[in-house]
């Protein structure tokens, strides 16, 4: 879903722009002067999106960055429409107070039956039963959704990876596949349709959304897309210079020059060799971080030399 194209707006346009981009589309395709158009609520629905999206500085940044693909991998419908309150926004355009439509709104406000205050209106209408033209009656509930917690590796963050998780339903287990993207975030959720809990109404089952965790490496240390590695040497190799050894997250070996003078915790960059920016998302970049390696303890050699030092100032 590319939200610049649903607005009709250009990738720079500004914040005005934006919000009258939305109001022109939300007065054509607004449900209460569509009854009964699927393809307008269709249509609603996605605008809408578009402008939480775009009408949020930190997710438009987002969005900006990772692109449509990259963003939904990181961004749950949840996320996308936390904070954003739907019926204020038409309020400011003249809207009024709350609509009906398929399940999901009734007048004064919403009816939240999900994970965020569209999921009832974006779900599958015909599966709730429809709606006539004078709103809706009561639908059987939706099952509870659910929340499981898996932990990854940095590997697997690199390389995406299937997971099999086992679901106990109503006595029985189930093996559910799980596909993990390349490039997810720890922390980020992925939404199963349908694999939570079951309705005791007849309704639709719930989702069940899997918390990812991301394992500590003893090596690596993740900073957004880039690598940070941390590499020792002695106080002699940073005066003088060396050239090391790098070993990358996916067993890449690179000879990496190390000037004469390097700093404490200076960084040295291999490009491309961090972690993807998401499924179709370039890779960020490998930091090889430098310390310089003090000896706890010095022979008596070591000594006379590093007094020698001293005795010009080094």
């Amino acid at each position: 879903m590319e939200y610049y194209q649903i607005l009709g707006v250009g990738k720079n346009a500004s914040a005005d722009e934006i919000k009258k981009a939305y109001r022109k589309l939300a007065l054509k395709y607004h449900p209460d002067k569509n009854q009964g158009d699927k393809d307008a609520e269709e249509k609603f629905k996605e605008i809408s999106e578009a402008y939480a999206v775009l009408s949020d500085p930190e997710k438009k940044r987002q969005y900006d960055r990772y692109g449509a693909a990259g963003f939904r991998q990181r961004f749950t419908q949840e996320d996308i429409f936390r904070n954003f309150d739907l019926n204020d926004i038409l309020r400011q355009f003249g809207f009024g107070g709350g609509f009906r439509s398929t399940g999901g709104f009734q007048q004064g406000g919403f009816r939240a039956t999900g994970p965020s205050p569209f999921a009832s209106f974006f779900s599958n209408a015909g599966a709730r039963g429809g709606c006539g033209s004078g709103g809706c009656g009561p639908q059987p509930s939706k099952g509870k959704d659910l929340t499981y917690e898996m932990t990854i590796t940095l590997e697997e963050v690199l390389h995406g990876a299937e997971k099999t998780i086992t679901l106990r339903q109503n006595g029985q287990n189930e093996n559910v596949s799980v596909r993990i993207p390349k490039g997810i975030e720890d922390g980020k959720r992925l939404r199963l349709s349908g694999k939570g809990a079951s309705s005791s109404s007849g309704g639709s089952p719930g989702d069940l959304y899997l918390k990812v965790h991301v394992a500590e490496h003893p090596l690596f240390q993740r900073v957004e897309d880039d690598l940070v590695l941390e590499h020792r040497i002695p106080f002699s190799e940073a005066c003088l210079g060396v050239t090391i050894e790098v070993t990358t997250l996916d067993g890449k070996k690179f000879n990496v020059k190390v000037p004469p003078g390097v700093q404490q915790e200076a960084k040295l960059r291999i490009k491309g060799h961090g972690l993807p920016a998401g499924p179709m998302g370039q890779r960020g970049d490998l930091l090889v971080k430098i310390a310089v390696r003090i000896p706890k303890t010095l022979t008596p050699e070591q000594e006379e030399v590093v007094k020698s030092l001293a005795a010009v100032s080094l």
